[in-house]
């Protein structure tokens, strides 16, 4: 069974400039290393003429890169993926692209500005939190669907869709902790008579 986190629910896009300095922020939800990678090459690709590509990315619960791209040591990757830490994310990549404009910031100014583009590309991504929900397909005489539903959906269960045939299948998204709530309360309303499949797992989004 999947955990509750958090992470971003799009790409998102910003920028800031600090001393003639321009720093473009990107973030991106991944599901994947290689498709983390596949974000900063992409970045990289369309910023050759940048002088810095900086990133940081945390997938699942034990992957994490960064990398400077020739800035001092642990003024820009670090401090960008501190920022995707102190969110409490995963499953995101974090791109910081400089265009040097002629003023060094020196080291503190370097992980502020690296810091706010972080925070920046995250917030242009939009935070939210997935939580894992379980799929059910409950099936039954037709007398019995409306009740069912009623019954199902005040306790937040979620209806995705429903099948008419000689039988009504209903097919509903639950939170894991209500799996023995649902068959006892199937199993009351239908006189044991509902049939209960279990399906696949999956991951439902909410703003925060």
């Amino acid at each position: 069974m999947g955990d509750i986190y958090q992470t971003i629910k799009q790409e998102g896009v910003d920028e800031f400039a600090v001393s003639r300095s321009r720093f473009i922020c990107r973030s991106k939800p991944v599901t994947s290393e290689n498709e983390a990678v596949a974000f900063i090459e992409k970045i990289r690709r369309e910023n050759r003429d940048a002088n810095h590509n900086v990133y940081g990315y945390i997938v699942g619960v034990s992957v994490e890169r960064y990398n400077d791209d020739g800035e001092p040591q642990g003024t820009a990757g670090i401090p960008v993926l501190d920022v995707i830490r102190k969110e409490g994310l995963r499953d995101v990549v974090v791109v910081v692209t400089r265009y040097f404009g002629g003023v060094k910031l020196g080291a503190g100014g370097l992980v502020r500005a690296y810091s706010q583009g972080a925070k920046m590309a995250l917030d242009a991504g939009i935070i939210i939190q997935r939580r894992p929900y379980l799929s059910y397909e409950v099936t039954s005489e037709y007398s019995l669907a409306g009740k069912l539903k009623r019954e199902y959906e005040k306790r937040d269960y979620i209806l995705k869709d429903s099948t008419y045939l000689e039988l009504v299948t209903q097919r509903f998204l639950i939170p894991p902790e209500e799996k023995d709530t649902l068959h006892s309360l199937t199993a009351e309303i239908t006189a044991g008579q509902g049939v209960l499949l279990a399906g696949v797992e999956e991951y439902l989004d909410f703003p925060l």
